[in-house]
């Protein structure tokens, strides 16, 4: 059956955030190590971005490091970037080639040096691209997120010469061009993998007004038909932002 038949008749979201969770429990639970859970992981990841490409969504990002993960074991964590540097070495060219525009949030300024700079050659190299937008999220946190952005709008308001009194004058939604990708809009959908039902300091401005699911599907079991469930879930949702429907429900 063809993809768009199968998916027929669900709301296809604008843009789609994942918390990439389960691949170490996917990996013990399979009596496998769990840098094996981690490349599975990987390779979910880019099935399901050329699946959102497929289904014409133009936005889907993807919590790959957060900055608590710099607790978990050394070891994990160097396999982790050695899987990031192999994926975007050795996949991307096809990705870029399909539109695939790979952008990164959080500080990677911070990440190991091959990590680091093959970051930000994909970053420039797929900056014309517009097919759909990939986002990583590499060593993000969005509490994090917030004060940088709270630091940015202070430096550049005492530089317009904007006195504290003024602020009142500003509406909330100021902040969103300090954010680290401001043109990005906020996630229609955000999907938790692996029974966790938290937001583990991710995209906490941004996921305002966004529909949450939670799957019991670790992420390396990811697949087309999980997808379509969720989006089935997610179209059953009426979404008002605060307002009324046609019969007056909040």
């Amino acid at each position: 059956m063809p993809l768009q038949d199968e998916f027929k008749g669900l709301k296809i979201p604008d843009h789609v955030a994942i918390i990439m969770d389960g691949n170490g429990r996917w990996a013990e639970d399979k009596g496998l190590e769990r840098s094996e859970g981690h490349a599975k992981g990987a390779e979910v990841a880019e099935n399901t971005v050329r699946l959102c490409e497929k289904l014409d969504i133009n936005y889907i990002t993807l919590f790959a490091f957060s900055t608590e993960n710099w607790k978990r074991p050394g070891e994990e964590v160097q396999f982790l970037f050695k899987t990031l540097v192999y994926y975007l070495e050795n996949r991307s060219p096809e990705m870029i080639e399909k539109g695939v525009r790979i952008r990164f949030a959080g500080h990677i300024e911070s990440l190991p040096g091959e990590a680091y700079d093959v970051s930000k050659r994909i970053e420039e190299r797929s900056k014309e691209c517009d097919k759909i937008q990939m986002i990583l999220a590499i060593n993000y946190g969005g509490r994090q997120e917030i004060w940088d952005t709270f630091v940015k709008m202070y430096q550049d308001y005492r530089r317009q010469g904007i006195e504290a009194e003024q602020l009142a004058d500003y509406a909330p939604e100021s902040l969103r061009k300090y954010l680290y990708l401001p043109d990005v809009p906020d996630p229609d959908l955000l999907i938790r993998t692996s029974g966790e039902q938290r937001l583990s300091n991710f995209l906490l401005w941004q996921l305002a007004y966004t529909e949450f699911v939670f799957t019991q599907t670790h992420w390396p079991d990811f697949d087309k038909e999980t997808f379509r469930e969720i989006l089935k879930d997610y179209s059953m949702r009426d979404r008002r932002f605060g307002g009324v429907d046609s019969i007056g429900a909040e």
